[in-house]
Formats: C-alpha cells, structure tokens, sequence
C-alpha cells in the first residue's frame, strides 16, 4: 500500500511541476499565422487548366518565384499562388492537394507543434526563397507554413491586370467538425468568421479564420459518402476576392469566357459567381464586404481588403 501511495503522490507531483512550467512560460508560444499563401490544385490536363487560370483569369506565370519546385506556378498578386500540379487517372474532385500558410517564424511555429504533441513535417528551405514544413489536420488535409527570408520570392508581374487580385479562402470537405476545430481552433488558433447554411438552422459552412490575419479556411460539412465528382468539385474549392463580382463578370466575358452561373447574393450576404476549372474545381469570385445582412449568424472578424 505504501508503494501505491507513493507511486500515485510520484505522478500528481509531476503533473504539479509540469502545469507549473506551463504558467512559467516554459511552453512555446505560438508565432503569427497571417493568411494563405498558395492553394495547390491537381489538374488531369495542363495545357486545358493553364488556358483556365492563366488566360482566362489573367494569372500571370512566372516560374523564377514559385514556392513548390515541381508545381506550374500562377500568381493572384506578388506574394500569391495557385499552383497546378499534373496527376495520374481521372480528377476525383478531390483536387485541392494542399493550402500553404504564411507565419511570422517557421522554425518557432515547427517547435510549437511538436510541443503540442503534434508531428510536423522537416524543414524544407530548397524551394525558392522560402523556408517551410508541411503538417496533416485531422482529416489528412495537407497544410504547409512558410516564411519568407528577407530576400522575398523575386520576379515581377507584368501583363494585363488580373480578373482577381486576392486569394481570401479555401474549402474542404469535413466530417468531424468537432476534431477540426480541435486542430484549427485550439492549437493553430483560428477562430470563428462566419457559420451557415441552406437553411437557417443548418450549419453545412463554417469559415474559420486565420489568427493574424482575414483569410479563412472553410469547413464543408454534410456531404454524402457518395457525393459524385461534380459535388465534390463544387465543395473543395478556393475564392478570389473582387471589389465587384459583376464587373468581373463582365470581364470574363469580354475575355471570351462563357458563364456557366450568373453573379448572385450567398447565404452570407456578398456578391458572388461561381467558376469551374477543367477538372470542376470551384474558383469562387467574392466580393470583400456583404451588401445585405448574411443568413444564420453574424460576421465575428474583419472582413478582407482588395
């Protein structure tokens, strides 16, 4: 018995000690998270996804600044990307293969991972001016941090100006609300943007937000084990912000775009017009701010800025 008791008085003093170093600062903080730097799409057909997002969109490319050394690299603005990676066999609709994140310290936030008893990947410092690391969520979503070092990404953008100059979101299928909100909420520390759905008791959206910053990564929630491709195209998904949706509208067209959706209000309250690349990934043109009082909450961050 006084072996017990012993052992068990062993245990409680060291959980003691452990919380103690907690309060004393001992644990890592966690560095900024300041928003999305690149969505990295799997395209079945180059030349047809590059006519999409480089003619069609007006996203430049230039190869000297990508940040993923085997991706085809187009850029929304001078420090985003969408990068077009080549698969084998059909698209599944489960084209988005990962969103990269810029944080004020790489190596600090690495630390602070795996002082949370999380897994991170190494660090990588070989793709162009950028140090990075890749991680799992729950979901075997891949998200990579990156930091820029002090010489930037380099190259320039030229040409006509782009249909959108901001890459605000991206969406994912999710079945497990709650162990994502564990991941992203708790331990990254985003927090709530704004929640709704097709009705106005149902949540299927949830827009969580970056800690530092306005981009947010979206749950898509209650979606079928047999969604086809198209859904999932539709439910996996990025968003351009555009001071106008029907101005770039009006745009595409003149860029000899066919629209297959015409401009309308979401749920949330702004403009919006849906694009589908080659593949039927959903490229959500968006406007910054709602023009009418959004559907089954409130907003609970700042909204983005062109």
């Amino acid at each position: 018995m006084k072996r017990i008791a012993v052992a068990a008085g062993m245990v409680i003093a060291a959980v003691a000690m452990m919380g103690m170093g907690s309060r004393g600062g001992d644990a890592p903080k966690r560095p900024k998270i300041t928003g999305i730097a690149f969505v990295r799409i799997k395209v079945t057909d180059e030349k047809a996804a590059r006519a999409f997002y480089n003619e069609a969109l007006r996203m430049p490319q230039i190869k000297s600044g990508s940040f993923g050394p085997s991706a085809e690299c187009l850029f929304v603005n001078i420090t985003q990307q969408v990068d077009l990676v080549k698969t084998v066999g059909p698209s599944t609709g489960r084209q988005i293969e990962s969103v990269g994140m810029f944080t004020s310290d790489v190596k600090g936030l690495r630390k602070y991972l795996v002082a949370r008893g999380l897994r991170p990947g190494a660090l990588n410092s070989g793709a162009s001016s950028v140090t990075s690391f890749e991680i799992k969520d729950p979901e075997n979503h891949a998200l990579e941090f990156l930091q820029l070092n002090s010489n930037g990404i380099g190259g320039s953008i030229s040409g006509g100006p782009p249909i959108a100059g901001r890459l605000i979101h991206a969406g994912w299928v999710v079945k497990d609300r709650e162990a994502m909100d564990r991941f992203y909420r708790d331990v990254l520390g985003f927090h709530l943007y704004w929640q709704g759905g097709m009705k106005d008791d149902r949540v299927d959206w949830v827009s969580m937000q970056v800690p530092d910053g306005t981009d947010w990564i979206e749950y898509m929630l209650n979606i079928p084990d047999n969604a086809d491709k198209h859904l999932l195209g539709v439910m996996n998904h990025i968003a351009l912000g555009v001071p106008s949706v029907r101005e770039a509208a009006e745009a595409l067209k003149k860029n000899g775009v066919k629209l297959t959706e015409e401009p309308k209000i979401g749920r949330d309250g702004k403009w919006q017009l849906n694009l589908y690349d080659p593949d039927d990934t959903r490229v959500e043109l968006m406007e910054f701010t709602p023009v009418e009082k959004p559907c089954c909450s409130e907003f609970r961050g700042e909204h983005p800025k062109p």
